[in-house]
């Protein structure tokens, strides 16, 4: 299910994510908003200089031959233009509206590049038993700084999968799901300046980049303030607990 960004019709946005559990936002940034941060991406990822690769040990069953994938942890503690989007009406007015409420509160964020001909895939997963909360209140927000058609491994839906609730998970090689099989979930292909929201019970994954360029993208997991975490997990993530939105009425902040 897709929608325009153009003044987007906010109602239309959360039916869709409440019947399907993701609405994909065309054009939520301009391509040159796009091209914009996905420079910004690559050269902060350049600068750090980091050799870490989270590829997770369960997608190393995906393919035959070895992938990579970079990754960094809360960008906007590196550059103020990811605290700008962070904030960015146009992002939070959405997220609000598909959680169906007025405060919007930060749970991390991940910047992800696919490097070109072997950027790695994910498995089928939810995100909840990563971070399960109270009142299942949390999605995700996958901003594309470029095309993500899908030879770039785009991100792939279980359309209803939200509906089932929290799934069993095989938690080795990281939370995944053995059924159903990754062919049966729907790719999403995207251009530059998209957004992808999802609940945290949809069932997604995505495929491996085997495009000649990168595929770059910045996630962000945002939540309801008023909706408590079951576990303390991910407290390692800077800045959770931010209002992006509204304000926090639990005066709880980050936990």
């Amino acid at each position: 299910m897709t929608i325009t960004s153009d003044r987007p019709d906010l109602s239309t946005a959360a039916q869709q994510y409440a019947e399907q559990g993701f609405v994909l936002v065309k054009g939520l940034l301009s391509k040159e908003e796009a091209a914009y941060y996905r420079q910004r991406s690559h050269d902060l990822l350049a600068q750090l200089n980091r050799s870490d690769d989270p590829t997770w040990g369960a997608a190393r069953g995906m393919t035959e031959a070895p992938t990579k994938l970079q990754h960094l942890h809360d960008a906007q503690f590196y550059d103020a233009a990811f605290s700008k989007l962070l904030v960015d009406p146009r992002f939070t007015d959405v997220a609000a509206a598909v959680m169906g409420v007025d405060n919007v509160q930060l749970h991390h964020t991940k910047l992800f590049v696919k490097p070109p001909e072997n950027g790695s895939p994910f498995p089928l997963h939810q995100d909840h038993p990563f971070f399960p909360h109270t009142h299942h209140r949390v999605g995700a927000a996958i901003f594309h700084f470029d095309d993500a058609p899908v030879e770039k491994g785009c991100v792939r839906v279980i359309p209803g999968s939200h509906k089932s609730g929290p799934r069993e998970h095989e938690a080795e090689g990281s939370y995944h799901l053995l059924e159903p099989a990754f062919e049966e979930a729907t790719p999403q292909p995207a251009e530059a300046g998209d957004v992808l929201f999802f609940t945290y019970l949809t069932v997604h994954g995505s495929g491996v980049n085997v495009s000649g360029e990168a595929r770059t993208t910045w996630l962000i997991q945002y939540r309801d303030p008023a909706d408590p975490p079951m576990v303390k997990t991910h407290d390692w993530s800077l800045g959770q607990g931010m209002m992006l939105r509204g304000v926090d009425p639990t005066g709880r902040s980050a936990v």
